[in-house]
């Protein structure tokens, strides 16, 4: 029981009483698909990457094919029903919105179907996510030297269960706050895929160029000397035809690379500073640029007794080892560990032009190679990617349009960072009864 006098119930107990109506992982055994069973068409798969920042990502998720989904016969999940990773990356909460079509999770997610007569979806899915039973899984890893929660143990954590009203009436609170957070999501996404398809219209495909050489006397968000400035021929290179007197040079030619370091762990005066210390755990997840908040933190003495270097706001971070090639953009002063490399625009300006060149050339590179770049990005790696270096004046108008849809997006990531850390505070408050709410009755 809580300060409220509300039962607290175990999974395994809401379960037997038919609260909770389904409760699955998606552990297929040896029916499990192998990695070159993937592809860009099909059933989507959700892993515990697939949930990002309380919301599910199901357009970035990978797809199996119809008949090779069919061969599974559960892990399929529906609209309401609540996710939780238990498997290598704990403890992330979503709720599955309404979708065409059939999705699938994978072994790092539990999926949890509830009765909506007994369990409010929505205060299932903020309980999941609260402090309370975060730190009951927390508990369970302790005991354990596998990095995870399985079924069996899920069962064994408790839920504090309200009457409904109480529920719905809580979930309505913290509900709007992740409502908010949802749009300030998809707000950002669309902005991400306006700037990715801008920088590809302008650098890749040359569409400015190309329609001055047809005739054409002006070009959308070209500012008229630059346009009026812009070639009408093209040349062939070592990548392909480019622009008249644009160059083809090394990525590496075109940014200051800086190394990553991590201090000694030993060392207690060089942790939990107010340097935020990026990992490619810290990445953001798909059609996201901006980070600004990381698991770690070092001090400056660790910085000063490490390799770590700190970057300034808008260097752009790319994880070289490990997980390769995932791309991060600073969005305050952070360090990152020696996984990964730092890249700084060479005319120390160009922050978002050098971060969208480097997701093209990466994405490129991995649709070539379905999905794999390099095992290891070296120096060297960065020295032999080639790519088109246009006129300064063309890169300069480029930033003064793609600066203020940055800079936007990463008002909406801080916003949408404090709105959790409210809803985080809020619902411990609202089952201690420290903070109420009022029931509306009808």
């Amino acid at each position: 029981m809580n300060s409220r006098g509300w039962p607290r119930e175990t999974i395994e107990s809401l379960i037997s009483t038919g609260a909770i109506i389904g409760h699955k992982d998606g552990n297929y055994g040896s029916l499990y698909p192998r990695v070159e069973e993937f592809g860009s068409v099909g059933v989507p798969f959700l892993t515990a990457r697939s949930i990002v920042g309380g919301t599910l990502d199901i357009d970035g998720a990978p797809r199996l094919a119809d008949d090779r989904a069919d061969a599974l016969r559960f892990g399929f999940v529906q609209p309401c029903d609540v996710l939780l990773s238990h498997n290598a990356t704990i403890g992330r909460v979503a709720i599955v919105p309404d979708f065409d079509g059939r999705l699938l999770v994978g072994t790092s997610l539990t999926y949890f179907r509830l009765n909506p007569e007994r369990l409010s979806v929505r205060y299932f899915a903020a309980y999941l996510a609260s402090v309370d039973f975060q730190n009951q899984l927390n508990a369970v890893m302790s005991h354990s030297t596998r990095n995870q929660v399985p079924i069996t143990a899920q069962r064994k954590l408790s839920v504090v269960v309200p009457p409904l009203s109480t529920q719905n009436a809580i979930a309505g609170v913290v509900g709007a706050l992740g409502d908010k957070i949802e749009q300030n999501r998809r707000t950002a996404r669309a902005l991400e895929r306006l700037a990715r398809a801008m920088f590809r219209a302008w650098f890749v495909d040359f569409e400015p160029v190309k329609a001055k050489a047809a005739g054409a006397t002006a070009f959308p968000s070209v500012p008229q000397p630059v346009f009026d400035a812009l070639p009408t021929r093209f040349v062939e290179s070592g990548i392909g035809p480019v622009p008249d007197g644009w160059n083809v040079r090394a990525l590496s030619s075109m940014c200051t690379v800086v190394s990553g370091g991590t201090p000694r762990r030993s060392e207690e005066t060089y942790w939990n500073g107010d340097i935020p210390w990026y990992s490619v755990k810290d990445a953001p997840g798909a059609g996201e640029i901006w980070v600004i908040r990381t698991a770690e933190r070092i001090t400056a003495e660790g910085a000063a007794n490490s390799a770590a270097r700190v970057v300034p706001k808008g260097c752009t971070i790319i994880s070289a080892r490990g997980t390769v090639g995932k791309l991060a953009m600073a969005g305050v002063s952070m360090a990152f560990n020696q996984s990964c490399y730092g890249l700084l625009p060479g005319d120390g300006r160009s922050f978002g032009h050098l971060n969208l060149l480097v997701h093209t050339v990466v994405a490129d590179l991995q649709q070539r190679s379905h999905g794999s770049v390099f095992d290891t990005i070296t120096r060297a790696t960065l020295d032999g990617l080639l790519v088109t270096s246009p006129q300064g004046e063309v890169v300069t108008a480029f930033e003064s349009v793609v600066d203020p849809m940055l800079q936007l997006l990463l008002a909406l990531v801080d916003e949408s960072s404090k709105l959790a850390e409210v809803r985080d505070y809020l619902l411990p408050g609202l089952l201690s009864g420290q903070v109420r709410v009022e029931i509306a009755h009808g």
